[in-house]
């Protein structure tokens, strides 16, 4: 079932970016298979993607899943909606408000609950750089469109400064990380597993986590026709991300081996990485979306919206009554 939180249209473009192919539309779902993209930092997928436990969950109905890799959420958003995947891993909170500017067709799935503390700006050991304020006129990388991308922005509006106060460095996770270590740039804001690895590799310091300043909240997603084809297939994926999200909080020490042996990073840096994110999976409501039109609003202010985005617009899953 689909509940559509307003009727309310959401007729918006992606601050210059022809990110999602809209003239074409969304390929028709493929009600035999799940497509299933992600990034490295999903670490529910991840472990699902490892285990087969969803595979052997779907194979009752006879569908199957095919597991595809991407760099950040908004590449992620841009083939869930020109329908070259059905469901979208994990991505933060700032996605789906550029999603629905660029008017992708997309419903919400499920949430991660807030984990502020796992994401935050980073500087290097040796910075003379103390406080947020100290980033006036610096160079920063950040993934656009990213959690990450609004930390760095709410950061800077509690300290009075725009955005344009510093100069943004748009980079993957991967680049970022080697801009810091190179020095060019001053500072990265990173999310985990990229910000414990870089923390305890590199010896970064942090200048300010999200703690006051962001939820961070990640967001399942999933295309419009995927949801209106399969609910029977979204429930399974929902109970089996919930499963998987209490067993790693659960199982710490098991966790972080797995995901240590996936990710090629040493098993104490997953632990931590894993200890600030919260991995409780659950459904979306009305109510909880409450920030995501704050995140809206404040890219708007800045000029990086075009247009005001209505956040209540886009569609919500929830499982069939019996």
């Amino acid at each position: 079932m689909i509940r559509r939180l307003t009727a309310l249209p959401a007729a918006l473009a992606l601050f210059a970016l022809a990110l999602f192919a809209l003239a074409a539309g969304p390929a028709a779902a493929d009600p035999s298979s799940l497509r299933i993209g992600y990034q490295r930092s999903s670490t529910l997928i991840a472990l699902l993607r490892q285990n087969g436990a969803l595979e052997k969950a779907l194979a009752p109905l006879k569908v199957s899943v095919s597991w595809h890799e991407f760099t950040s959420g908004l590449p992620i958003m841009e083939a869930l909606n020109a329908g070259s995947i059905d469901v979208s891993a994990d991505v933060a909170d700032t996605v789906p408000v550029f999603a629905q500017a660029a008017q992708a067709r997309i419903t919400y799935l499920a949430e991660e609950t807030p984990s502020p503390t796992a994401q935050a700006i980073l500087v290097p050991a040796d910075s003379p750089l103390r406080s947020v304020a100290d980033l006036k006129g610096r160079k920063v990388a950040v993934t656009k469109g990213a959690g990450s991308h609004y930390l760095l922005l709410a950061a800077l509006a509690a300290e009075g400064l725009p955005f344009k106060s510093i100069t943004p460095a748009y980079l993957t996770p991967a680049d970022g990380r080697s801009a810091l270590a190179s020095a060019s740039v001053d500072a990265w804001v990173a999310w985990d597993p990229f910000l414990s690895a870089a923390q305890a590799q590199t010896g970064a310091r942090i200048l300010r986590d999200g703690t006051g300043l962001s939820l961070y909240k990640r967001y399942y997603l999933v295309s419009d026709t995927y949801a209106a084809a399969r609910p029977d297939v979204l429930a399974i994926v929902f109970d089996k991300l919930r499963e998987t999200g209490l067993w790693v909080k659960a199982n710490p020490d098991a966790a972080a081996d797995e995901l240590s042996k996936l990710w090629r990073i040493e098993a104490p840096i997953v632990r931590q990485a894993n200890e600030r994110r919260s991995y409780r999976v659950e459904r979306v409501t009305r109510e909880g979306l409450s920030e995501q039109q704050k995140i809206a609003d404040a890219f708007r202010a800045e000029g990086l919206l075009p247009r005001a985005v209505d956040t209540s617009a886009l569609a919500v899953w929830e499982p069939a009554t019996r």
